[in-house]
């Protein structure tokens, strides 16, 4: 068997951090298995889906690097919907009801005082012809429900393993609205036989919708894929990401934070597994690592804290060869491999590195914590040309004149050179200044 996925999106929102890690396991599953991957657009809701949304989408995907096989939208299959809900209307499972909302509420709110589950009561199934054509005359449409067969309803989950409900512990789903349009849950299930999908990678929030789904492909024919239901992310306050929050958006993750694809892939295809949380540097180590049965049923958190420690440690292993082209559309062309090397080691993301091409290059207001000390050292400053060793035969110069040693000796010369307190190794970072702007920095006392 060829495996086959699928990722379908609803583009209602952008795409965020939860949506994303469940594209890659969904991508990395079919990687595994030198399948397919197909990335469906699920935008039956033509009010709130966007075309916005959808390029969003796509975006995002294309810079982690998920690319797919095929690519699908429900709203281009309405003809191939209609055909097999009129199948489940021809053989009884799909039953027209006339119940206004109100009315449905009303139920539901009499269910509840009673301590009854809140299920369909299936009067519907009751009506008599003229009945229904009494409510037609009133102007009433039927929304159409699905027929639950009153049996157990079994699978072995990927993630979660044996997993059982009853069908009459629970309520017909409505599959049909009153204006004809149909509902997820039909769409996907025929979009899903149609297409050969072999296993439905989802968050586990669809679980409860996969036991009314799994009774949809046996009316249909079909036997039904398999399942593999992953934990949602959460914050680090224990609640679930949403998209609706802000925050975790991946547009903003790449362009307002700029984060490396590698470090977010390296922390979400690992949190919520048994695999240590370190930086992936290709995405076949990830492929290769993945497996189902590594995965918790525990809430894995989502800690913004850890995906930038991550990027800055995949950024300080870059070679500069990763970067040159992406220094240059941020305006940083002049940057050379040698100031990359000097000071990557204190990027947290990659735009940080125009603070230190500003101390190297441009006007720095120095920090004199002591006038005389700064005199002594102008006067002490080596002549060119200077390389990697000018700072130590400065330094050594400067202790043998003053007595300073340790911090007392390079503090007050980081401070008086870059006006920070930390950063690159002076060492690296000297030459790089060049002898002119360090003497006028230090003859700013």
């Amino acid at each position: 068997m060829t495996v086959a996925v699928r990722f379908a999106p609803s583009p209602t929102g952008k795409l965020h951090v939860g949506s994303a890690r469940t594209a890659l396991i969904v991508w990395l599953w079919a990687r595994k298995n030198k399948g397919t991957f197909m990335l469906r657009i699920d935008d039956t809701d033509l009010v709130r889906s966007t075309e916005e949304n959808v390029e969003d989408i796509m975006a995002g995907l294309k810079w982690l690097g998920l690319n797919w096989d095929s690519f699908a939208r429900q709203r281009d299959r309405g003809e191939d919907y209609a055909r097999t809900i009129q199948k489940l209307k021809d053989n009884g499972r799909l039953y027209p009801c006339y119940e206004t909302e109100e009315e449905l509420a009303l139920k539901r709110k009499v269910q509840l005082s009673r301590s009854l589950p809140p299920i369909y009561d299936r009067e519907a199934l009751n009506l008599t012809p003229e009945q229904k054509a009494k409510y037609e005359a009133e102007g009433r449409k039927p929304h159409w429900r699905f027929k639950l067969n009153l049996e157990p309803i079994k699978w072995h989950d990927l993630v979660r393993g044996d997993v059982e409900f009853h069908g009459k512990d629970m309520s017909d789903p409505v599959l049909v609205r009153e204006d004809g349009r149909p509902l997820y849950h039909i769409c996907s299930v025929i979009d899903d036989i149609d297409f050969k999908i072999t296993h439905i990678v989802r968050g586990e929030d669809h679980v409860t919708n996969t036991a009314c789904h799994v009774q949809m492909f046996e009316a249909l024919g079909a036997k039904p894929p398999q399942f593999a239901h992953v934990t949602l992310l959460g914050d680090m306050e224990g609640g679930k990401l949403s998209k609706r929050k802000g925050g975790f958006g991946i547009k903003s993750l790449q362009e307002e934070v700029g984060i490396e694809p590698m470090a977010l892939i390296s922390l979400v295809s690992r949190i919520g597994t048994s695999d240590p949380i370190e930086p992936l540097f290709r995405m076949e180590d990830v492929i290769n690592s993945f497996d189902f049965s590594k995965f918790s049923r525990n809430l894995p958190k989502f800690d913004e804290d850890e995906l930038y420690r991550l990027n800055a440690k995949i950024l300080h292993q870059t070679p500069f060869s990763g970067v040159k082209d992406r220094l240059a559309a941020l305006g940083l062309k002049d940057i050379d491999e040698g100031f990359w090397n000097a000071v990557r080691p204190n990027l947290e993301v990659l735009s940080d590195i125009a603070d230190w091409w500003h101390v190297a290059k441009g006007n720095v207001k120095p920090v004199i914590q002591d006038a005389e000390f700064a005199k002594i050292a102008a006067d002490l400053l080596p002549t060119d040309p200077w390389d990697n060793t000018t700072w130590q035969k400065w330094t050594d110069q400067i202790k043998l004149k003053t007595n300073r040693r340790g911090k007392e000796l390079f503090m007050p010369l980081r401070c008086a050179i870059t006006g920070q307190e930390h950063g690159p190794e002076l060492k690296e970072l000297l030459p790089l200044i060049g002898r002119q702007r360090v003497l006028e920095r230090l003859k700013a006392a």
